[in-house]
């Protein structure tokens, strides 16, 4: 027995010993990471030491003590001196910052080392990453190791929305312990929209009283305006709101995490449920329900009035009270989406427009926001909005979060104001993560965790000064679907972990293999705790690619070890179809299929499949008098000669144009002849995207001198609010061109009736196709 004990013993210490020398499976990547011989064992001698620490450093190493104990038993003591140590030091550091850290490990100490106790707290989150997940009887070793590592940027933050769904203190705390262990610091609490007021305000009880509540099944539709409610406020039950004291005990246990929470107060729009409350602040308060529940409904004004000073008075209000609570520098005011309908009608906005000589209603809005800031920085507070708070004029010390895109962002660095990115491609994670048919049910789009991983902050637009104005990025998780605390994990991991390597390591250390392989126990330890993640995307992306003038169709996967099979006539792929090696030549229309295997095994649902249509135009060389909006940039400049056709999911495939009209022109390579041409539009009337007034076709043969062969006007009515697709077509006896030209006319504005009314409408269009 004892012999056998003896073995088992050793066959424990060798396979524990063999662990610590594989390496580590730190995310993120470390600045610097050379592994020693040897390793650290924690056992019941070891003790804590300290040199030159602080409040703030006793309460890292509670931290770190806490964690050992629940993971290992054992108790380390502050100043026990019979065994091994592991010494916490603040000292004065050249290149590491506030945030950096230093680890050396030996078999007999553990030195970290940092400037402030926030590198500190950096430091033992890496250390934490090598040890295990849970409780276990194993012997727990530290590899032998000495790192330097740092962060790249100092914004590296997620966003939570509570207004769509409320979520309990418990889960906010839950989701601030994963910003921690991936070393994110800035928690964005999205604690008001239309759908809910979610933070207790002393002075205006009615916001929790009434506006906290509502009477409704969200899941049915994420659009306020398809909502139906018809219910009494007594029966407005759903919902709910944090209370000054919860927020304080959040805001501190966050800050013991090295998080700052950054509270964001809608305004001036997406403001229906505090305008049911308060109906004075809107435009028209005969239009708000404060009795009903039905808040949300699309008669209820969903903006503060500019021209009303008791609004102001209000926010003023509100803001006092939330920086009362929020130690954070920045305060979000939203800005985002302003339905700016009320205030064309609304004689108290004209009025102001006028006193303030404001030409129109955007300048309106850059006159709220302008206001708002002020009060802001009179309280010693940095306002951040998002990208639309550019409109009609940014407030001066204005920080923008760019989610349109980048162009938001791109334009406030250049105009020498910081920016965060948070662009909804890659950045929003209430989009799919996977195939579709096996993921939950989410708003659209589709953010795979390779995408999120390969996603670089700053734009290649701006210069190296201009990108200095890049603080960081984030993600952010709306829940108009997510309605329990396990979806809100599974739709952040394993993503968030992805995006924390990308704000935290150095460019040149990101390698996809290398975080793949990486994850993989923090996957194990997800399971461990009963924490829900996505298993990963088993889709095939199949995308186009243009060059030399002929179309190539690439397929990729988010595994590197997958293998990839497909065909193109429509049938369903097997492991016996043509495995794909490379990009392949398109040269006829054709239908491509394609799944994921690895160890001979079909990972994908469903085929992942895609029809191309091959015409004259595919893949030629194609050029624009207006560019499009970098808002919808589908495939780039080849979006309408790729072949690819567009559908309702306007994210995809769809060039959009602001105002602007499409004129492009395609050379055809040489005399070519043709009979038809066709431009694919779409309406989507609820998005202000419209059908183009006409669409004018010419040829020519030296691309200079046109000759209009059609023009074909548009039969569908503006007014017409179900989607629709629609190939405005000129058909023509056949003739020789080597350039063909297609304008498309923009409608330029929304029309009369519609909820935009006046402001700019978009021209989304999808591919030419010459016949």
């Amino acid at each position: 027995m004892k012999t056998t004990k003896r073995f088992l013993l050793v066959l424990l210490l060798f396979s524990a010993l063999l662990q610590a020398q594989e390496g580590t499976h730190i995310i993120p990547q470390p600045v610097s990471l050379q592994m020693k011989n040897g390793s650290f064992t924690l056992d019941n001698t070891t003790g804590i030491k300290v040199q030159n620490g602080d409040k703030e450093t006793e309460k890292v190493i509670h931290f770190f003590s806490e964690y050992v104990n629940r993971v290992t038993g054992f108790k380390l003591e502050n100043g026990k001196n019979k065994g091994k140590s592991i010494v916490f030091s603040i000292g004065k550091i050249a290149e590491i910052g506030e945030e950096g850290y230093l680890i050396s490990v030996n078999p007999q100490e553990i030195f970290v080392k940092a400037n402030t106790s926030k590198g500190l707290f950096y430091g033992v989150q890496s250390l934490l990453q090598t040890m295990p997940f849970s409780r276990t009887n194993n012997l727990v070793q530290i590899p032998a190791m000495e790192i330097k590592d740092y962060p790249r940027f100092q914004w590296r933050g997620m966003m939570l929305d509570v207004s769509r769904h409320f979520f309990s203190p418990e889960l906010v705390k839950e989701f601030i312990d994963l910003l921690a262990a991936y070393k994110m610091n800035v928690f964005h609490w999205h604690l008001v929209d239309g759908a809910g007021w979610r933070l207790e305000i002393k002075k205006y009880p009615k916001l929790t009283e009434q506006a906290a509540w509502r009477v409704d099944d969200w899941g049915k539709s994420w659009n306020w305006s398809e909502v139906e409610f018809n219910a009494d406020r007594s029966k407005a039950t759903y919902g709910g709101y944090y209370t000054q004291e919860q927020v304080k005990d959040i805001v501190a246990y966050a800050k013991v995490r090295n998080i700052t929470v950054v509270p964001e107060i809608e305004m001036p729009g997406h403001s229906e449920a505090a305008m049911a409350a308060y109906p004075e602040l809107s435009c028209n308060s005969k239009n708000n329900f404060s009795q009903s529940g039905n808040f949300l409904a699309s008669k209820v004004e969903s903006d503060y009035c500019p021209g009303n000073d008791k609004a102001f008075a209000f926010l003023e209000d509100v803001l006092t009270e939330v920086m009362a609570l929020f130690p954070s520098k920045y305060i979000h005011i939203g800005g985002d989406e302003v339905d700016k309908t009320s205030w064309i009608h609304c004689p108290k906005c004209q009025a102001r427009m006028k006193a303030e000589n404001l030409k129109d209603e955007k300048e309106l809005q850059s006159y709220f926001i302008r206001r708002m800031e002020k009060f802001l920085v009179a309280h010693n507070r940095k306002m951040i909005g998002w990208d639309e708070i550019l409109e009609g004029g940014l407030a001066p010390e204005a920080t923008v979060m760019s989610w349109r895109g980048e162009a938001g962002g791109i334009e406030a660095a250049k105009m020498g104001h910081d920016v965060v990115m948070t662009p909804g491609n890659p950045c929003y994670f209430d989009h799919y993560q996977g195939d579709p048919e096996t993921e939950p049910i989410a708003i659209g789009g589709f953010n795979t965790l390779k995408k999120v991983y390969n996603y670089e902050p700053i734009p290649v637009e701006l210069t190296a000064e201009e990108g200095k104005r890049v603080l960081g990025s984030q993600a952010n998780l709306w829940t108009e679907y997510i309605t329990t605390a396990e979806h809100v994990e599974y739709m952040i991991l394993p993503r968030m972990p992805a995006l924390a390597e990308v704000l935290w390591s150095t460019k040149e250390q990101r390698n996809w293999k290398s975080f793949t392989e990486r994850l993989q126990p923090h996957l194990v330890g997800f399971e461990q705790r009963a924490i829900r993640y996505s298993k990963g995307n088993f889709k095939v992306e199949i995308q186009p690619v243009v060059e030399n003038n002929k179309l190539y169709i690439k397929l990729d996967t988010d595994n590197p070890e997958a293998a990839i099979y497909y065909t193109t006539d429509g049938s369903i792929p097997t492991i016996q179809s043509t495995k794909y090696e490379k990009p392949f030549v398109v040269n006829t229309s054709m239908t491509v299929k394609a799944i994921m295997v690895l160890n001979n095994k079909v990972l994908s649902a469903k085929p992942a499949e895609q029809s191309f249509t091959f015409n004259k135009a595919t893949g030629k060389v194609i050029s624009y008098a207006n560019p499009s909006s970098t808002h919808y940039r589908a495939n780039g400049a080849n979006t309408l000669i790729d072949g690819f056709r567009g559908t309702k999911d306007i994210g995809k495939q769809w060039h959009g144009f602001n105002e602007n009209d499409l004129v492009a022109t395609i050379d055809l390579g040489s005399n070519t002849t043709i009979s038809s041409i066709t431009l694919g539009c779409i309406q989507n009337y609820s998005q202000w995207i419209f059908l183009p007034q006409w669409v004018k076709f010419e040829v020519s043969q030296d691309g200079i001198t046109f000759k209009e062969v059609q023009t074909v006007k548009n039969s569908i009515s503006a007014s017409e609010k179900e989607i629709q697709i629609k190939d405005f077509t000129a058909k023509f006896a056949e003739q020789k061109a080597k350039f063909v030209r297609v304008t498309a006319k923009n409608l330029v504005k929304c029309p009369a009736g519609h909820p935009g009314e006046g402001q700019s409408a978009w021209l989304f269009v999808d591919e030419i196709m010459v016949e």
